[in-house]
């Protein structure tokens, strides 16, 4: 794997943990995903507008584009709701774990793609270190509908993950990116709309609204590319080096607790992701 896939692997998790922590300060999750989808989409359509320019999609292509954003916007609908029915620390290895231990399963059975024994290894410590940052698995009494719907996030990150990869094969990043985001807003309308606190959100927050809409489509926009160039099996675990990032300013910017346990996850992480980073 070239260095360059890995650079935009590695941007792409540190943005993601920048605006997501703009996000979990919201108090209203549902209208701070909505509200920000409106700048993503302002901002980032004529690039996709060009990249569409006299671009021929044939009819497979459609279909692909027409599930992933489906499966983009069952994600941010699950996301929403799933913190409303438990805690971030019980929610965080459900779903952030959930795609790199499925990934590379599907990628092979599906796709056809092969990731070695290192690999393997790789993916395995991804996993681990995510369940030891976020404190372990819940136990069997701390599974409430919040975490199932967790289960559902981390199944609606693997689909869009895989299809996100042959997608690519017809239609160009930046545009996928754009029109995810749009059925994302599309989704997403109705519900915060009907919060009754959409503008209250846009009037306490309009700095953190505006960063999120730049920041979270740069984020996948980084790994998208990173994905036209190289196998899914390897990058889906390798996105999740966004844990560390975020784990590294929860402890060192917020001064959180439980500073050992989460610099040791992120260390296994970070193993995991040199481990995939050397295939081939």
């Amino acid at each position: 794997m070239s260095w360059a896939v890995l650079a935009l692997v590695l941007a792409s998790g540190f943005v993601h943990a920048v605006w997501n922590m703009w996000a979990k300060g919201s108090r209203r999750p549902l209208v701070f995903l909505w509200s920000f989808q409106w700048v993503a989409v302002a901002l980032y359509a004529p690039f996709a507008w060009h990249s569409l320019a006299n671009h021929a999609l044939p009819p497979r292509g459609m279909l692909l584009l027409l599930a992933t954003i489906a499966l983009h916007g069952a994600y941010v609908l699950l996301l929403a709701r799933s913190y409303k029915l438990a805690d971030f620390s019980q929610l965080y290895p459900i779903m952030r774990g959930t795609s790199p231990l499925l990934v590379p399963l599907l990628a092979t059975a599906v796709i056809g793609e092969r990731l070695p024994a290192t690999g393997w290894l790789g993916a395995g410590l991804v996993v681990l270190g995510v369940i030891i940052v976020a404190g372990g698995l819940p136990s069997r009494k701390a599974l409430t509908g919040g975490a199932y719907v967790g289960v559902l996030v981390g199944l609606a990150i693997t689909g869009y993950t895989l299809v996100d990869k042959l997608t690519l094969a017809y239609v160009p990043a930046v545009a996928l990116n754009v029109l995810s985001n749009a059925g994302n807003l599309a989704v997403l309308t109705i519900p915060a709309l009907g919060t009754r606190e959409a503008w209250r959100e846009c009037r306490e927050r309009p700095l953190a609204i505006f960063a999120a809409g730049v920041l979270s489509p740069l984020s996948y926009l980084l790994f998208l590319w990173a994905l036209r160039q190289g196998p899914v099996a390897a990058l889906g675990p390798m996105r999740e080096i966004g844990i560390v990032f975020g784990a590294l300013l929860g402890v060192f910017w917020l001064r959180e607790a439980n500073a050992m346990r989460r610099i040791l996850g992120s260390s296994l992480i970070t193993a995991g992701v040199i481990a995939l980073a050397t295939q081939p």
